[in-house]
């Protein structure tokens, strides 16, 4: 029921297109790009139940107040306090071990401005839990999202952190100017 819903809106009434090659591991990290508008959330949560998958999201404590937070958890959010500093990277490897299953979306960049220093929380999960990161790249120029890469941790940063923005470097999203992969 959901899937054909997700996939109604999705395919059908916002003309989207999905291409997906990529296996649907029973835990993996998301790392999802170009992230330059909150619409982004909607239309990734669109895709992911239109292919038949589930993910969890991470998201700016701010952004949980009422009624928006019953609906933010409802979708999978889990609020993030990045006012103070906690142990988030520590807590969600543990989350990640200690479930059969475990999808979790992270933007990589932060922030929906330019940001060529993108964090490596979700780097650090993945490494961590021992799981893969799978890249979503977003495509408003071609209304697609694209799931075709997977990367491995090597526990080489530097390296595989190129990989991954490289990985990204083609794709348009809504606002394209607030997109910045930095020096590869």
């Amino acid at each position: 029921m959901k899937k054909t819903l997700f996939s109604f809106i999705y395919f059908k009434l916002l003309g989207w297109k999905a291409e997906v090659n990529v296996p649907d591991y029973d835990k993996c990290i998301i790392c999802a790009a170009p992230h330059t508008t909150n619409w982004d959330l909607f239309i990734g949560k669109l895709f992911i139940g239109a292919i038949g998958r589930e993910s969890g999201f991470l998201m700016k404590k701010d952004w949980f107040f009422f009624p928006l937070g019953y609906l933010f958890r409802w979708m999978g959010g889990i609020p993030v306090n990045r006012s103070k500093r906690t142990s988030m990277v520590e807590q969600v490897i543990s989350m990640a071990k200690n479930s059969s299953k475990f999808h979790l979306a992270i933007t990589p960049e932060g922030t929906r401005s330019a940001n060529p220093n993108w964090k490596k929380g979700f780097y650090h999960i993945a490494n961590g839990a021992n799981i893969p990161i799978v890249l979503i790249g977003i495509d408003y120029s071609k209304k697609c999202i694209y799931a075709n890469k997977v990367v491995t941790p090597t526990g080489d940063l530097e390296k595989d952190m190129r990989e991954i923005k490289l990985y990204f470097k083609d794709f348009k999203g809504k606002h394209p100017e607030k997109f910045d992969i930095g020096e590869v």
